[in-house]
């Protein structure tokens, strides 16, 4: 017999519930992980009692989701969700039930869950309740939904991204009838708001298996929520550098960079431009400007499902910088190393090392030694700039505005063109960045004015 260790703060939910006279168990995503010897982050609860019930019962409650019976019951500050066994209404617009009923029947609210796996219940003295074969599934390792799955589907069209994530999460297969269902219900997904695919789709790119969008391509989900990762997969890289097409040089790319939301969202859009550049040649294919047209177009796809700024700018910059790198080692030196990491910033250079190395790693062989040697040697003296605490923006001037000010300057345009002037002047020269040296060169810069 299964037994699932709950936190005890849970298990006394639950029993309060069983002790007024309703049915407790602990539901969905805590259970499976718990069977697959994982440490659950929340314990949801489902009950027989009725929101209102629920709250007779707790003295500290937040009516989170009332109208589809969640109630968070507080615990010594610590939130747990418990909700009322439901049957959901009709379904009209693939997102959302247009109204739910309360039921008894822990057997009818587990029929409305997505997945199997995600269908089982738990307390301590029932022990698993599963009554849709969801632990055969976690031991087949497949991802099968509860009952009809092109009515899972049809009800709600994010679960098809929820099926690919959970391929991802846990490297299972999604079962064949399954899987054909995501396949006639893909075009249901431009109902389902941009929020909700960006918060799915990223989970999936953070899990240890990003490939997964290859998955999504195949069952005909990416011509909906990603078209121009299609297009990517359409298109031939004919040179040297390269041995797969745009979208699959993408996929490699992506399995070899840490599971980072700006490194893993950079990675899949880094070469993005690339079949709006491409120039067939008669012996190889060029794609210039490729970085400036991916840029924008990142931008649109990122605006699009609904980023944050902060993420679209530093996604974008790292898209436009990806290529950004030295023809030898010889010709690598700090002087521009310096100058790069100023205008992309030092926290994005280094992720841009990072990107530079999961992209080499997913080309061909063709001067894989040397690029590779290129991006050792920047490593090394970009660590040695940091190390050293060169600086690298105006802040870490030895000079600031006060002290201009005291050399009889006023604040204003002429000002900020000084202090980038002495900014250039440090970043060729680091040893210049001290007080007394770029106060004579503030006098010496004004005498030739």
């Amino acid at each position: 017999m299964i037994k699932i260790e709950i936190p005890q703060k849970a298990k006394n939910i639950i029993d309060k519930l069983e002790q007024a006279g309703y049915e407790a168990y602990v539901v969905g995503g805590p259970v499976r992980d718990s069977i697959l010897g994982k440490n659950p982050m929340d314990w949801d609860i489902t009950t027989s009692a009725s929101p209102s019930e629920v709250k007779e019962i707790f003295s500290y409650t937040i009516d989170t989701g009332i109208e589809h019976g969640t109630v968070t019951v507080m615990i010594d500050h610590e939130p747990f969700e418990v909700t009322t066994y439901r049957i959901d209404g009709k379904y009209t617009d693939h997102r959302r039930p247009e109204e739910v009923a309360f039921t008894k029947s822990l057997k009818e609210d587990l029929l409305r869950r997505d997945f199997t796996i995600n269908a089982m219940a738990y307390n301590p003295k029932t022990g698993l309740v599963d009554m849709y074969e969801g632990m055969a599934d976690l031991q087949k390792k497949v991802i099968r939904c509860v009952g009809e799955a092109n009515q899972r589907f049809d009800e709600d069209a994010l679960r098809i991204l929820r099926a690919l994530r959970f391929k991802a999460q846990l490297n299972f297969e999604i079962e064949e009838a399954t899987a054909e269902a995501i396949e006639s219900h893909g075009k249901f997904l431009v109902d389902i708001s941009a929020e909700r695919i960006q918060v799915e789709l990223t989970k999936m790119l953070l899990t240890g298996h990003p490939e997964t969008m290859l998955d999504a391509y195949y069952l005909g989900v990416t011509k909906y929520i990603l078209p121009e990762f299609d297009v990517m997969m359409d298109t031939e890289q004919n040179n040297p550098h390269h041995k797969y097409n745009v979208g699959m040089h993408t996929i490699k790319a992506m399995q070899h960079i840490p599971a980072d939301s700006i490194l893993r969202w950079t990675m899949l859009l880094h070469d993005v431009g690339k079949p709006k550049a491409r120039i067939q040649g008669k012996e190889k294919d060029s794609f210039i400007h490729h970085q400036e047209i991916g840029e924008e177009m990142a931008r649109k796809i990122l605006r699009r499902l609904k980023f944050d700024n902060q993420t679209v700018k530093e996604v974008t910059k790292l898209v436009l910088w990806h290529d950004q790198r030295f023809n030898s080692e010889k010709e690598v030196n700090k002087r521009t190393i310096r100058r790069w990491a100023n205008k992309l910033g030092k926290d994005l250079f280094a992720k841009m090392l990072v990107i530079q190395q999961a992209d080499i790693l997913a080309q061909s062989d063709y001067h894989y030694e040397e690029k590779q040697m290129v991006l050792n040697r920047t490593k090394e003296l970009f660590e040695e700039i940091v190390k050293d605490e060169e600086c690298l923006t105006l802040k870490e001037l030895a000079i600031d505005g006060k002290d201009l000010m005291e050399l009889g300057m006023k604040p204003g345009k002429d000002m900020g063109l000084m202090l980038n002037h002495l900014l250039d002047r440090v970043l060729q020269d680091p040893e210049l960045n001290t007080k007394k040296t770029l106060r004579e060169l503030v006098l010496e810069k004004r005498k030739s004015l």
